[in-house]
């Protein structure tokens, strides 16, 4: 019996997890340009000009508007003011709900206009960083990477929990300082 609930529980974890084929670090992280929006308004996101001013982390999430990525959404923007004291900046990255993104990227209890979510139709960029969900491959998983300014990505961590993304992400940016 219990090898039977041990078998079950695998199964739904493999049936609901990502590829887990992400980026190592040290690999280079693929430039991108997307449109974006910050508090509402669209604008076009480039990685190579937020590269410019610092490390960026750049996070995949399934969709706007699902429960685990509203909570992710959440923590990132609390913890905003701790990546701006480390010089670092913040994009969210998604291919689902793509047209909730703008009232997305401004309402409090998500990112609060805190920083930019970019859309990715068709999960064109998560592709190229090998962040996609294995049943739903035209959504991204939820990985988040560590970008050094050079370029070179600097930390991966991909978990479908968004309880951890946040410390993860703000570890590596603290690490990288020292």
């Amino acid at each position: 019996m219990k090898k039977l609930i041990a078998l079950t529980v695998a199964a739904a974890f493999a049936l609901a997890a990502p590829a887990f084929a992400e980026l190592k670090a040290g690999a280079k992280a693929p430039d991108f340009t997307a449109p974006a929006y910050l508090a509402g308004p669209p604008f076009t996101y480039k990685l190579a000009d937020a590269l410019k001013k610092g490390p960026v982390v750049v996070y995949f999430f399934p969709a706007a508007h699902t429960a685990g990525c509203n909570i992710e959404a959440h923590l990132f923007s609390d913890a905003i003011g701790k990546f701006k004291a480390a010089h670092a900046t913040v994009i969210g990255v998604t291919a689902g709900n793509l047209d909730q993104l703008a009232d997305f990227s401004k309402e409090t209890e998500h990112c609060g206009g805190k920083f930019p979510v970019a859309s990715d139709p068709g999960a064109v960029i998560a592709k190229r960083y090998d962040s996609i969900l294995e049943k739903k491959p035209d959504w991204s998983s939820r990985t988040s990477y560590v970008i050094a300014q050079n370029g070179d990505i600097a930390h991966v961590y991909s978990n479908l929990d968004p309880a951890e993304h946040v410390n993860e992400t703000l570890g590596a940016v603290k690490a990288m300082k020292k």
